[in-house]
């Protein structure tokens, strides 16, 4: 849970160091019967265990309260550390033609899990088929595509002063620090979680799945609410775990 000091914008495609490259497609949210009739302003919830859609800022986005209400938030095209600005989509406002007009999201903003509206022709989506299950009690990081498990990894988790927050979030951003052997170790999955102690840290105390310099903390709770799994285990999290992926973190 330190600064980041950023060496790529890493979206779209995975940097090769940390793995096979995997490209995040974009797609559009609409029905497939262009005859289908919908009532205007109805409610369709989006995504499954199997598949989620992320909704990316195209230059700049307003998350508002209820679609056209008032804003709770304002975001550029890209955040604080210099990647993409990503939200969670997790349902849409259809209109009669049954395409959607607003996107339910949820954004990575306090408190832990927020959510607002955000109109689609300020975002464009894309489809997530992985999902990752932080299991604090058994201090376990499992990473699931198209609902199969993928891996599973032992982890160090936050220690009981600065527990790990639990609850659904996702991944906004994956980051390279500049020393590779650091205390973040290749790679850091930041997920919109914040801590719920750190509340003063740099960028508000956000959580991620990172490596770590310190491998013996595999396994205890020791962090300051951050994730910490095998450099080796990381790097193939980092790989295939693109933004908008689910983040399950239970106890």
């Amino acid at each position: 849970m330190r600064r980041f000091t950023v060496i790529a914008a890493l979206f779209l495609t995975v940097v090769a160091a940390c793995g096979t490259q995997t490209t995040q497609r974009q797609v559009a949210v609409s029905t497939p019967a262009k005859t289908r009739m919908c009532a205007a302003g109805s409610f369709r919830h989006l995504g499954s265990s199997r598949l989620a859609y992320a909704a990316v800022v195209r230059s700049w986005a307003t998350v508002s309260r209820r679609p056209g209400g008032a804003v709770l938030a304002r975001f550029g095209k890209l955040n604080v550390n210099g990647v993409p600005t990503v939200f969670a989509i997790r349902g849409a406002v259809l209109r009669t033609n049954c395409e959607p007009s607003s996107y339910l999201v949820q954004i990575a903003k306090r408190p832990n899990g927020v959510t607002g509206w955000v109109p689609v022709g300020q975002v464009t989506v894309a489809k997530v088929s992985t999902r990752i299950v932080v299991d604090l009690s058994e201090k376990r990081v499992t990473l699931y595509r198209e609902g199969m498990k993928v891996l599973s990894a032992p982890a160090a988790i936050g220690a009981p002063a600065t527990p790990t927050p639990t609850g659904s979030f996702y991944v906004n951003q994956r980051l390279i620090p500049v020393d590779r052997s650091g205390p973040f170790g290749p790679g850091a999955v930041g997920i919109s979680a914040f801590s719920d102690v750190l509340t003063g840290w740099t960028q508000g105390g956000p959580i991620a799945i990172h490596g770590t310099n310190a491998p013996w903390s595999i396994g205890r709770a020791v962090s300051n609410g951050c994730i910490r799994i095998p450099n080796s285990m990381l790097r193939q999290v980092f790989a295939q775990a693109l933004n908008g992926t689910p983040v399950l973190i239970r106890r």
